[in-house]
C-alpha cells in the first residue's frame, strides 16, 4: 500500500548528519572488516536513490503546466461509447418510479461512498453509511440504524455536497469543509494535524511513498506548499469556467489535475474522487447517482494508481490517464446496468402488491427476497421448508397461493422433482 507522507530523501532520513560521521568512520576501521563492505553498500543505495529522485521530474515542474493535451481521435471512439451507455442507463431509470429512481440512488451513493474510502485502505460500516444518506436525503428506508457515527456522517456529508449540490460552484471555503468533514474526531481532539486547510512542508516536501524507510520508494512528489494557494487558485477558476470542454473529460481532467497537486495532508484521493463525482452528477444533469465510479476503481486499484503515477511522472499529454478513466466510467456504467435491472425488478414488485393491496406472509416474503437476490439452485418444496421453518403442507399452501397470483410458476419438470421461479413480468393477479 501507498503511504502519502512528508518525507525527505536525505542523509538525515538514515541519520548521516555531520555530527555522528566521526563515530560512523571510527566503527568501520576498528571494527570487524565487513563492516566497511556494509556501509559502503548502504552509501551506495543513498546515492542511488537521492540520485534517482533529483534526476526524476514531475509534470507540475514541466513547462507550460497545467496546460494538458490529448489525443482527440483516439478518445473520440471512447467517449461515444461511454455516452451511449451513459444515456441508455439514464433513460432507462427515468422509466421507472420517482421512488424507484431514488431507492437506487440511495444504493450507488452508498457504494460510492464505502468504495471510496476503501480504495485509501479505510474500512465503513455499510448500514451506518446506508442510514445515514437515507437521514439526510429523508427516505422512508426500513432498518435504519439509529447510533450515529460522526466519521460516517462526515464522509456522508462530503459525498452528498458534492452530488446533491452540483451545481454550486466548488470554492477553496467549501474544499475546507469537506477536509473536515472527513476527520471530524482529529478536529474534537486538537491532533495537529492540519484540518479544513492546505497542507505545509514543515516536516519535508510530500511525498507518496512505498516500503519501509531507506528502502523507500517515492512514487510521487507533490507541488511546494508555496505552490499551492496559486495552483487551486488555476484550478478551481478552470474548474467552474470552461463551459465548453466535454464534461466526461472535465471529470477525468480534475481528479488528476487535484491530486497532483495534492493540497491537503490526507484525504486528496478521496475529494479528489468526490470532485470528479460532482462533473459527473453536471454531466448527467441530475442529483440522482446511478451508478459508482468508485466500485470499478476499487476492483481495478492497482490500474489505477500505475496510470496516475505513470502520468504525473509523464508529459503534459494525458491520453492515457484519459482513455484509462473513460474506459473505467464505462464499465461502470454497464455493471451498475446490470445490477440495476434486478434492484429495480425487486422495487417494483414490491410497490406493485403495494398499489394492488395485496399482502404476503413473512414466510412469502423471506422466499421471494431470496429469489430476487439470486438463489441458488433450484426452489423445491423441501427448500422452501427449510428456508421457512414450514410444514411441508404449510410450504405448499404458500406456494399455491403465489402461483394463484401470477407471482411464481411451476417449472417445466414436474413429479418429485417440482421446482419453481419468478414469473417473469408477472401480471399479479386477485389478491391473496
Amino acid at each position: 500500500m501507498w503511504i502519502v507522507a512528508p518525507f525527505r530523501p536525505d542523509y538525515s532520513a538514515v541519520g548521516m548528519t555531520n555530527q555522528n560521521c566521526r563515530t560512523i568512520l571510527g566503527w568501520l576501521f576498528v571494527g570487524r572488516p565487513g563492516r566497511f563492505l556494509t556501509v559502503a553498500r548502504l552509501m551506495a543505495r543513498i546515492w542511488r536513490d537521492c540520485g534517482e529522485h533529483m534526476a526524476r521530474k514531475y509534470i507540475h515542474e514541466l513547462v507550460g503546466w497545467p496546460q494538458f493535451t490529448w489525443d482527440s481521435k483516439t478518445l473520440a471512439p471512447l467517449l461515444s461509447a461511454v455516452r451511449l451507455h451513459q444515456g441508455l442507463l439514464l433513460g432507462k431509470m427515468r422509466g421507472y418510479g420517482f421512488a424507484s429512481q431514488w431507492t437506487a440512488t440511495l444504493k450507488v451513493l452508498t457504494e460510492e461512498t464505502i468504495k471510496s474510502s476503501a480504495i485509501e485502505g479505510v474500512v465503513l460500516d455499510p448500514e451506518s453509511v446506508r442510514s445515514s444518506l437515507a437521514r439526510r436525503l429523508a427516505l422512508e428506508v426500513g432498518g435504519l440504524k439509529t447510533h450515529k457515527d460522526r466519521y460516517v456522517d462526515g464522509v456522508v456529508e462530503m459525498m452528498l455536497d458534492a452530488t446533491q449540490k452540483f451545481k454550486e460552484p466548488l470554492t477553496q471555503e467549501r474544499l475546507f469543509d469537506w477536509h473536515a468533514d472527513l476527520f471530524p474526531e482529529v478536529r474534537r481532539t486538537g491532533d495537529k494535524f492540519r484540518i479544513g486547510a492546505w497542507r505545509d512542508d514543515r516536516q519535508g516536501p510530500m511525498q507518496v511513498v512505498s516500503g519501509p524507510i531507506g528502502r523507500h520508494k517515492v512514487h510521487y512528489e507533490a507541488p511546494a506548499t508555496a505552490r499551492i494557494e496559486g495552483e487551486m487558485k488555476k484550478f478551481l477558476e478552470w474548474l467552474d469556467g470552461n463551459e465548453q470542454q466535454d464534461p466526461l473529460l472535465k471529470a477525468a481532467i480534475a481528479h488528476l489535475w487535484f491530486v497532483t497537486i495534492h493540497p491537503f495532508e490526507d484525504g486528496n484521493g478521496r475529494i479528489g474522487r468526490a470532485i470528479a463525482e460532482m462533473c459527473l452528477a453536471r454531466s448527467d444533469d441530475s442529483q440522482q447517482r446511478f451508478y459508482s465510479m468508485s466500485s470499478q476503481i476499487l476492483e481495478e486499484r492497482k490500474a489505477y494508481y500505475d496510470v496516475l503515477e505513470k502520468t504525473q511522472a509523464g508529459s503534459l499529454d494525458v491520453t492515457e490517464w484519459l482513455t484509462w478513466f473513460l474506459g473505467c466510467l464505462g464499465r461502470s456504467i454497464e455493471q451498475s446496468s446490470r445490477i440495476s435491472d434486478s434492484t429495480l425488478e425487486k422495487e417494483s414488485f414490491w410497490q406493485d402488491l403495494k398499489k394492488r393491496n395485496l399482502f404476503l406472509n413473512d414466510r412469502q416474503k423471506k422466499v421471494l427476497n431470496k429469489l430476487f437476490s439470486g438463489f441458488e439452485g433450484k426452489l423445491t418444496r423441501d427448500k422452501w421448508m427449510k428456508i421457512t421453518k414450514a410444514s411441508s403442507r404449510t410450504a405448499l399452501r404458500d406456494i399455491e397461493e403465489l402461483i394463484a397470483v401470477g407471482v411464481i410458476e411451476q417449472e417445466e419438470a414436474g413429479g418429485r422433482s417440482t421446482s419453481y421461479r419468478l414469473k417473469k413480468n408477472a401480471k399479479i393477479l386477485g389478491q391473496v
